[in-house]
């Protein structure tokens, strides 16, 4: 038997540091994502939810805390302010997310199959909404909506003088922000500007998934573009209906640049602008009970869970199990 040559220092150096470099560093190189993530991600989490049993004023101490249980949570569900906030806030997440993908998805379509040549820049066009600051679209929308000055009551007004049509528009101005049935449909109609880009890209890149042998199939069986569209286009787009719609309601119900500017952070006339992150903020600021409002936080995400689940059944992979199968 030949005995094997004892290694040097150096060599014995180097196995170590290899052995250190294989079982280490890996986890040294992906320690900075975890380390951000658990102190900005994951303790505002936890602190929250333990907040959400405490009742502490900001700016007094972390030893002011006192534990309440669930008292902030059965204040906020017997407060009818919040079931104000959250009623606007389902509202305003209806009638500026329906729209959205109604507008989006035929878009979508028309370019996909017939302006493919001008695809990009249309695709720009709609989409800068979406990077555009929400504080410079918000003020100029507040502009917009102006009731002296604002160009769309001059619009209207000038749209009523003209003959036939004229009875369609109408002739007085508008207090766009300032009538309480008018508040909410404002806030909408700039939360549909600026989002329909972001879901028409969506489902541009769903459409563009879907193979093109379909719809050279379904022309020569005669099926026009509507055809092709409704049996073809909107079964295999529902994964991503599922997504676009699942992004509409999380960002719906966290609705707050877009009503607070409009509404100079009241609410509007009648508190019809007043959403739950916005009335969270006031009970945070106003009122000092970082407690009430940390609880409220956490019986949205129950109410956005709840409803995620809902369009995970209507659209998601569960909604269509069973319904391909052949009979």
């Amino acid at each position: 038997m030949t005995a094997t040559p004892l290694k040097s220092p150096a060599q014995r150096k180097t196995s170590g540091w290899d052995n250190f470099q294989r079982k280490y560093a890996p986890y040294i190189f992906i320690s900075p994502f975890f380390i951000l993530f658990i102190a900005f991600g994951l303790f505002p989490i936890v602190f929250n939810g333990y907040l959400a049993f405490h009742s502490w004023t900001p700016g007094t101490g972390l030893g002011n805390m006192e534990f309440v249980g669930i008292r902030n949570f059965t204040d906020n569900l017997t407060d009818p302010t919040f079931w104000k906030s959250l009623q606007n806030t389902a509202i305003l997440a209806v009638e500026s997310g329906v729209p959205q993908h109604l507008i989006a998805i035929p878009l979508a379509f028309a370019i996909n199959m017939g302006l493919k040549k001008a695809q990009s820049f249309i695709t720009a066009v709609y989409f800068l909404p979406y990077i555009t600051s929400v504080v410079a679209i918000s003020v100029i929308f507040f502009t917009l909506f102006s009731w002296q000055y604002g160009a769309i009551n001059a619009a209207l007004n000038y749209l009523h003088t003209l003959p036939v049509i004229g009875v369609l528009f109408p002739g007085e101005k508008i207090n766009w922000l300032g009538v309480k049935e008018f508040v909410q449909p404002s806030i909408a109609t700039v939360i549909v500007w600026r989002y329909v880009g972001w879901n028409m890209l969506l489902y541009l890149s769903g459409l563009q998934a879907i193979p093109g042998e379909l719809y050279e199939a379904a022309a020569v069986d005669g099926a026009n573009r509507f055809r092709q569209f409704w049996h073809i286009t909107l079964p295999l787009l529902r994964p991503t209906i599922f997504l676009a719609v699942t992004l509409s309601l999380i960002g719906g119900f966290q609705l707050f640049e877009e009503p607070f500017i409009l509404t100079n952070g009241s609410g509007g006339i009648g508190q019809q602008g007043l959403t739950t992150v916005m009335y969270m903020l006031r009970t945070y600021q106003s009122y000092s009970d970082a407690g009430l409002a940390a609880a409220m936080a956490w019986l949205l995400f129950v109410v956005i869970g709840v409803l995620t689940i809902v369009n995970n059944f209507a659209f998601g992979r569960s909604g269509t199990s069973g319904s391909t199968g052949r009979k």
